[in-house]
């Protein structure tokens, strides 16, 4: 057994599986590391990464973090409720019962910022305002991908997520928003998902990072000054970055605030990153229910496959025993896991083997509580979102 899977079991003996732990001071370490990483720029916390609100609590108090990125405005609304003053919300909403919910209530307004990548989210946005009797804040989500003309083509490098991706376009957003009583235009965000969320995995990733680099630090300031010609005025807040790319988003001088998340917990798809040393902080346990044949044993649970495409990047990976994996036929299973390994010769029923997820905060979403745990002991069981019977999809 390693050393994690000592301490971890000692920590949890006696605790009915499966259950989720969080290494405090993994955790911790990991939090100072993106401070020092953002050099200075303040460090908004991706909720969605985390979903543990007293875990989002606990960073929100360490000297260089400020604020929360929600992934829902409804959780922006029970976010404030709780004691949380700035949101932004990461994602366009059209959920018009919380739109007005939030114009209705002026603490939530003064303290929960929308965005919005088109016309027809600030009409909404709008409507709610005009109901509610209060400003709504609005922060324009402008595209970060990398285009490359090859020939006639254009190559699209990064997600896809808002229409926004030019000055132009950023002007245009901008200039109908302002013709729009009841909103105002708080800032504008740039995620580089081909930066920010990719392992450095090979040569040609990594060009496409450094390429993203260069044209984001070029393209951020013709939007800003672009955005501010139609304002009449700078804007406040100036959001970029991930867990992957947060030295390169904090070098520009026009950026005002990071966001990072899986950085906090640093999931299996972080760990091929050369920005920064993987240190995992979050784990699930299950218990060996079947010894099925010699070279296999079999655990309760375990199908927590990851977002994304559908690979094997997605799956949980055991950790502890180490020398352990998922079977290729089964993988990770709906009520029962098999794994194989020479470590599997040395487990018996009722042992239990630690994993850890493919992404962050989804994982929480299977618990209604999580373990956090220092060095060999639980310190204390907090609820997740899920045990605090909130669902935002």
């Amino acid at each position: 057994m390693s050393m994690l899977g000592t301490r971890l079991d000692a920590a949890t003996k006696g605790l009915p599986a499966p259950l989720a732990v969080v290494d405090l001071d993994a955790l911790e370490a990991n939090a100072d590391d993106l401070v020092r990483r953002a050099g200075g720029v303040p460090v908004r916390v991706a909720s969605k990464s985390v979903r543990v609100r007293e875990v989002l609590r606990a960073v929100l108090a360490r000297p260089g973090f400020a604020g929360v990125m929600a992934y829902s405005l409804r959780e922006a609304l029970w976010l404030v409720g709780e004691g949380v003053d700035d949101v932004l919300v990461g994602y366009p909403t059209v959920d018009e019962g919380a739109l007005l919910d939030l114009a209705a209530d002026p603490v939530a307004a003064g303290a929960v910022t929308l965005m919005v990548d088109d016309v027809l989210q600030a009409d909404m946005a709008q409507r709610a305002a005009a109901s509610g009797g209060n400003r709504l804040r609005v922060c324009l989500d402008v595209d970060a991908s990398l285009r490359i003309r090859v020939g006639p083509m254009t190559a699209h490098l990064g997600v896809r997520r808002s229409p926004v991706h030019s000055p132009e376009d950023a002007a245009r957003l901008a200039a109908e928003l302002v013709r729009r009583p009841g909103l105002e235009v708080r800032g504008v965000m740039f995620y580089e998902a081909q930066v920010a969320g990719m392992p450095d995995s090979s040569l040609a990733v990594r060009a496409v990072k450094r390429a993203s680099v260069a044209d984001l630090a070029r393209r951020r300031g013709q939007v800003l000054d672009a955005v501010r010609d139609v304002l009449g005025h700078e804007v406040a807040l100036v959001n970029s970055g991930g867990s992957g790319s947060l030295e390169t988003s904090a070098a520009d001088p026009v950026v005002t605030e990071v966001t990072a998340g899986s950085g906090l917990y640093v999931p299996t798809l972080f760990d091929g990153y050369r920005s920064f040393a993987p240190r995992p902080a979050a784990y699930f346990g299950l218990d060996v229910v079947r010894v099925p044949a010699r070279g296999f044993a079999t655990v309760a649970g375990g199908g927590y496959v990851a977002s994304g495409p559908a690979s094997g990047s997605r799956l949980p990976r055991p950790v502890a025993p180490r020398g352990l994996a998922l079977t290729g036929r089964e993988g990770a299973g709906e009520v029962q896991t098999p794994l194989r390994g020479a470590a599997s010769a040395d487990l018996r029923i009722g042992d239990r083997v630690w994993f850890r997820h493919a992404k962050a905060g989804e994982v929480m979403e299977r618990f209604d509580r999580v373990h956090l745990v220092r060095g060999d002991r639980v310190e204390r069981v907090v609820p997740t979102y899920r045990g605090e019977q909130r669902a935002f999809g």
